[in-house]
């Protein structure tokens, strides 16, 4: 009775999880404003203090040499190529976030163009950061953080652990230029979903509006259009109570995804099937070779040879049919391809043919 009593609770606790409804999300995690963004930037430069691990003879580096030393109000002679073993022409990205204000700092990654075979122990001359439109918006120097480890010996032989010629310089930029994001003075702002739908956009237009009449309406399938009131204190406290709104999600689209290089098949929970049935089997060949020595009679005038003995036999296995009902489940499908013992690369098979026979109710993606 004990036994009887654990299972029945544990089949209405299914039961209760089977109809729960989904889980809501907050409008943060759904998307996010599309004013309220980084933006990407870009510089060249030249790391120095190098152990030997420079470009040595890289134009570009000298050429860039010669740009800093002319700054430093030093000109090296024309015709004259440095050998600078321990240089190295970089190049330098970083994100500049959204609301960045002048000096603050960023962080910023520094990785080599040339034939530098490490940028440990380097330090990064001061570098300017461009933006899309050409300008500067940030300054970057500092001394590098590298993970990577580059060791060559006399005979060539080398060995490197993870990249040493890219490095990292935390806080190694200083901005000096903000991007005018003005989500205080525009008149409508808009917010993005993630990921484009219908059924989700329409949700939180509902969710928003109920909390501020009127103030949302949808666009397209992944843009709301906001009207709030002007004022940047008073929009901060309104986008901060829009983003902690919660909506449940329309469910995923039904979808198959294939990794052809691994093996692995991923199925969404919103593939059904209609009605079909699989026979899955496996056909195995095996050739058994037993070749033995045969002597001649005594006193004979014959040759030892080797008899050939071949045994040959085909096996049929699996055989067996499962039997989807309409509306399968993704439970249902996965419990019946493991009785008929797919491996991947079968399952793959299985699940084409079921979407070129009309059975399968979903979108195949191979990656």
């Amino acid at each position: 009775m004990r036994s009887l009593r654990h299972l029945l609770l544990a089949a209405a606790a299914a039961c209760a999880a089977l109809t729960s409804p989904a889980a809501a999300e907050r409008v943060r995690d759904l998307g996010t404003f599309q004013s309220v963004r980084g933006n990407q930037l870009t510089g060249y430069g030249v790391v120095v203090g190098l152990d030997g691990t420079g470009d040595d003879n890289f134009i570009y580096t000298a050429e860039a040499m010669r740009g800093v030393t002319n700054r430093l109000g030093f000109q090296l002679p024309p015709g004259v190529n440095p050998a600078l073993r321990n240089a190295a022409a970089v190049m330098i990205t970083a994100d500049l976030p959204a609301f960045a204000k002048p000096g603050q700092r960023i962080d910023i990654t520094v990785s080599a163009i040339g034939r530098a075979r490490s940028l440990r122990g380097g330090a990064l001359i001061m570098s300017p950061l461009y933006g899309a439109d050409g300008q500067i918006y940030a300054m970057a120097q500092g001394s590098l953080a590298v993970g990577g480890l580059g060791v060559t010996g006399r005979d060539g032989s080398s060995l490197t652990v993870n990249v040493p010629t890219v490095g990292r310089i935390p806080e190694g930029a200083t901005v000096e230029r903000g991007v005018a994001i003005g989500f205080e003075t525009q008149p409508v702002l808009r917010w993005n979903l993630f990921q484009a739908d219908f059924l989700t956009i329409s949700r939180v237009r509902d969710a928003i509006n109920s909390q501020l009449p009127g103030a949302a309406s949808v666009e397209d399938g992944a843009t709301l259009a906001l009207t709030l009131p002007a004022g940047a204190d008073l929009r901060a406290g309104l986008m901060a109570e829009i983003e902690m709104l919660d909506v449940n999600p329309a469910e995923a689209a039904a979808r198959v995804v294939i990794n052809s290089r691994t093996g692995t098949v991923v199925i969404s929970s919103a593939v059904r099937l209609a009605p079909a049935a699989i026979s899955h089997g496996s056909l195995v060949v095996r050739v058994e070779e037993s070749p033995s020595v045969v002597q001649p009679e005594p006193f004979g005038n014959g040759r030892t040879a080797v008899q050939q003995d071949s045994a040959v036999s085909i096996e049929e296995g699996g055989g067996r049919v499962a039997l989807f009902e309409p509306g399968a489940s993704l439970a249902e499908v996965v419990d019946a391809l493991n009785m008929l013992g797919t491996t991947p690369s079968d399952l793959v098979a299985i699940l084409e043919a079921l979407k070129q026979a009309g059975s399968l109710k979903a979108e195949m993606l191979v990656i």
